[in-house]
């Protein structure tokens, strides 16, 4: 039984660990934007403007993709870690590894992602969070010792 209990208190220790770097990540993919993601997508929501609703759209995906991969990189984060700190830091490699790839991605494409997403390019928003989430298995596969 005291080795349930070990595991439970672990369990607990790393997801009370885990669950504020995730929304620290949220904080910082909408603070590096010059969009306003929630928004937008609450703007989608309460309105029958198309063009409205296809930049919620197209930001719930971007944001959403970003979420994604920040989780995966913790996932593996917290497999590898050998210590809280190791977490911690991992969880930030991986948000500044997000942030870098989405400005990467701005930069090499033909158009400017930080006004086709507000604009409602909706494609744009799936392609973006498609690359994150690429990004965060990438990401999460060199995390090894």
């Amino acid at each position: 039984m005291d080795s349930q209990f070990g595991y439970l208190l672990n369990f607990f220790t790393y997801l009370v660990v885990t669950l504020p770097i995730l929304a620290l990540g949220i904080f910082v993919f909408t603070w590096t934007t010059p969009y306003k993601e929630f928004e937008l997508i609450k703007n989608g929501s309460q309105t029958d403007d198309p063009k409205k609703v296809a930049a919620a759209k197209a930001a719930a995906h971007d944001l959403g993709g970003k979420i994604i991969g920040l989780a995966i990189v913790l996932a593996s984060a917290v497999y590898h870690s050998v210590s809280l700190w190791d977490l911690v830091i991992w969880g930030i490699v991986g948000m500044v590894f997000q942030v870098l790839v989405f400005y990467l991605f701005e930069w090499i494409t033909p158009f400017k992602v930080v006004s086709e997403i507000p604009n409602g390019n909706v494609s744009v928003g799936i392609f973006a969070s498609r690359l994150s989430i690429a990004a965060g298995l990438l990401m999460a596969a060199l995390i090894s010792y």
